[in-house]
């Protein structure tokens, strides 16, 4: 600030008291106009008082002359009612001109001008009655007391109006008071303030100075923290100007652009980072043309989208200036599409997911009626080697049918999982002699594993075969030999890999990885390999469900699957599943074959499949057992109640037709009954059982198709072996109800 404008600002100062004195004397005028509208509104209030006592005295001069010439008789007593009487009428009627600024007097004026009236009409007969009929006829009228009542009534209004016009007053003399106070503190304090701000204003503005060059410097600052958190911002950001040439830019835009430095100086023109970042046939930035005519409203901003050699993707917003430039604001997207692809195949996933379980459905229905009946007629066909041979060869096609459809469904997630803690570091190595004899002596295999392994909460039979299918497709893709490793750790899934794969919920894993020195895959292949049916091998040499399988069984237990793979440099496939907290940890089931058991209980057979109803009949009764057989819910519960005592065990489809369902109806049963046992037959499990992919407590299930020996393990496991010894010499005999139709 220069000495010539601080003196500008003394004179202005100056100017600013002046005016300060001239509004003081403009308010004290004003003020004592106020305070002489005060004194005259007073005055009117003593008019007001004066006229109401007028009226009250009036009144009763009027009284005591009629009640002279009652008592007398002579007319020389009216004189002084007549006077009252006119005198009245003049008083009212300027109590109503003096009030007219007064709503609430105007409204007790109204009230007593009736009672007013009243009474001098009581008066006036009482005057009438003794000129005409005498003193007796006069007092009839005054005892009455009509009249003393208006009168009493009037005196209680002027009372009020009085009291009233009384507290006006005495407001309006202290406001005329207080008027006179403020205007004598008014001129003092202005004086007083005026005498301050001459004394100060020097002080103040000579301080002006250095003030103004610690804004300068404040300014200085201000203009460098902006440029810092320009730079800091994760977009790139550049101003140019009306003639295209760059202003400012932060450091992000030069890195998302891949820009030299010795362009970013300014007045570089916009044609040059057009010129340095276009691709062959793609160019990232508008052109000058697209500048000039590419938006119909020259406002709006324009934003656009461009995918880097380098594979990122950037979004690119041009807004215009009302300078005729603009700002352009580059952003990395890389991110945000790469999780709109997660999510693209996972909604597809679930699709086909949706797709493949219902198609197991029916399937397991059709592998059930065949599986029975070739393993009922393989039992009676003892000395046939040829035929023997033959049912052997359509049972292991079935079974082939039926283990694609196990995989099926557990790609599409709606296999029922037992899922419980497993101790790996204690049951995976006994895979290994398994998978050494499985893979062939060409196939070195490698075990590896840390210390301190945590359990991990998965179903122990399915994690078995997920392993078995990625080590027999590693021994495909190392046909000529080479190297398996199987490899156990744990690991925590933090936020920031969450963030990448958005069907991840971070926590701890423990991972089981299989790797392989094979050919490998391509990135084209590796985007496919979860989908069912894909496969890279030749026809008829793969059903390109082993992957599938895997992945909905590692997806329904809660994990997640990372799939690494280079061409010529092998693959390595890591399974996380959940960490088992707070649980015992249990080995891998054995599968140790046990003698095929036999019975004597009575079971009640619900199946709707009537080709299932029956193989699975006749199962238990070449067994042993018992059987009674119901179509559907309601069947079956009446073939219970004329059964109830005998029945030991219902073995009863999920889905049912009718109202009553698998579930309803076991509940039903057991409510009669508690001790009968419960076993749920499916090939595709509902909610009803099934919860997040895992059976209920305490619910038993034999998936279809099952074998012979599935199903009487089952029955025999369920029962107990109490149940399941029968009687030397015993005959069995299937009972099953007889239908009506």
């Amino acid at each position: 600030m220069t000495r010539y404008l601080v003196a500008r600002a003394n004179l202005l100062v100056f100017g600013v008291l002046v005016v300060i004195l001239a509004l003081v004397g403009i308010v004290t005028w004003e003020r004592l106009n106020a305070s002489r509208d005060a004194r005259e509104w007073s005055q009117h209030s003593y008019r007001v008082l004066a006229m109401t006592k007028d009226l009250a005295i009036a009144l009763r001069d009027a009284e005591r002359g009629q009640r002279g010439y009652l008592l007398t008789g002579r007319e020389e007593y009216l004189r002084p009612y007549d006077a009252a009487r006119d005198r009245i009428v003049v008083v009212q009627g300027e109590l109503q001109k003096l009030t007219a600024d007064n709503p609430a007097q105007q409204q007790r004026l109204r009230a007593l001008a009736p009672l007013v009236l009243h009474k001098l009409e009581e008066l006036a007969q009482t005057v009438q009655a003794r000129r005409d009929s005498g003193l007796e006829a006069a007092l009839r009228i005054v005892n009455t007391d009509a009249g003393r009542k208006d009168m009493r009534e009037a005196e209680v209004v002027l009372a009020t109006i009085l009291a009233d016009e009384q507290r006006l007053l005495d407001d309006r003399l202290a406001q005329n008071d207080a008027r006179a106070m403020w205007v004598r503190w008014l001129v003092i304090g202005g004086s007083a303030i005026a005498v301050l701000t001459l004394l100060w204003a020097a002080r103040l503005l000579n301080q002006a100075w250095s003030r103004s060059y610690r804004s300068e410097e404040q300014q200085r600052d201000l203009a460098l923290r902006l440029r810092t958190t320009l730079d800091s911002l994760s977009q790139g950001v550049a101003v140019f100007d009306p003639d295209r040439k760059l202003k400012n830019w932060n450091e992000c835009f030069q890195v998302l652009l891949d820009l030299p430095k010795a362009m970013l100086r300014p007045g570089t023109a916009y044609s040059a980072f057009v010129e340095h970042t276009a691709e062959p046939g793609c160019p990232a930035l508008e052109t000058e043309d697209q500048l000039r005519h590419g938006s119909r409203n020259p406002g709006e901003a324009v934003t656009y989208e461009r995918d880097r050699a380098d594979g990122h993707h950037l979004e690119i917003r041009r807004t215009p200036m009302p300078d005729g430039g603009f700002v352009l604001t580059i952003s990395d997207m890389t991110k945000r599409a790469q999780a709109e692809g997660v999510l693209r195949e996972a909604q597809k996933m679930q699709a086909i997911g949706q797709l493949t379980g219902g198609i197991a459905h029916d399937f397991n229905n059709l592998l059930q009626v065949i599986l029975g009946n070739l393993e009922f007629v393989r039992a009676k066909l003892d000395g046939d080697a040829k035929l023997q041979q033959r049912v052997e060869r359509a049972a292991w096609a079935a079974q082939r049918g039926a283990t694609l459809t196990g995989q099926l469904l557990a790609f599409a997630r709606k296999q029922p999982l037992a899922p419980a803690a497993i101790d790996l570091a204690a049951t995976m190595p006994d895979l290994i002699p398994l998978l050494r004899r499985t893979l062939g002596e060409h196939i070195e295999v490698r075990y590896v594993e840390t210390a301190g392994l945590w359990p991990a909460m998965a179903d122990a039979a399915q994690l078995e075969s997920a392993v078995l299918n990625l080590a027999l497709n590693a021994r495909d893709a190392m046909p000529g030999g080479g190297r398996l490793t199987i490899e156990l750790g744990n690991t925590v899934l933090d936020q920031e890999y969450a963030r990448h794969h958005a069907e991840v919920v971070p926590g701890d894993y423990a991972m089981v990885a299989v790797s392989d020195t094979g050919h490998g895959m391509t990135p084209e292949v590796v985007a496919r390999v979860f989908e069912p049916f894909f496969t890279t091998k030749p026809d008829g040499k793969g059903t390109g469900l082993g992957l599938a399988m895997v992945f909905g069984f590692v997806k329904q237990s809660g994990g997640h699957v990372k799939i690494y793979s280079e061409p010529g440099e092998g693959t390595t496939v890591k399974l996380y599943l959940p960490r088992a907290a707070g649980v015992a940890a249990a080995a891998l089931r054995s599968s140790a074959p046990v003698e095929l058991p036999r019975g004597s209980a009575t079971v009640l057979v619900v199946e709707d499949e009537a080709a299932v109803r029956e193989i699975a009949c006749a199962i238990l009764s070449d067994l042993g057992y018992r059987v009674l057989e119901a179509a559907d819910g309601e069947e079956a519960l009446r073939v219970f109640g004329a059964n109830t005592a005998s029945v030991d065990l219902l073995l009863t489809d999920v889905v049912l037709p009718g109202k009553v369902r698998g579930r309803e109806l076991a509940e039903r049963i057991r409510a009669l009954r508690p001790e009968v046992r419960v076993v749920f037959m499916s090939g595709y499990t509902e909610n009803s059982i099934v919860h997040h992919g895992r059976l209920d407590d305490g619910v038993h299930l034999v998936g279809k198709p099952f074998k012979r020996e599935q199903l009487a393990r089952k029955v025999t496991e369920v029962l107990g072996p109490g149940a399941t010894e029968a009687p030397e010499g015993g005959k069995v005999v299937a009972l099953r109800p007889r239908r009506d139709s």
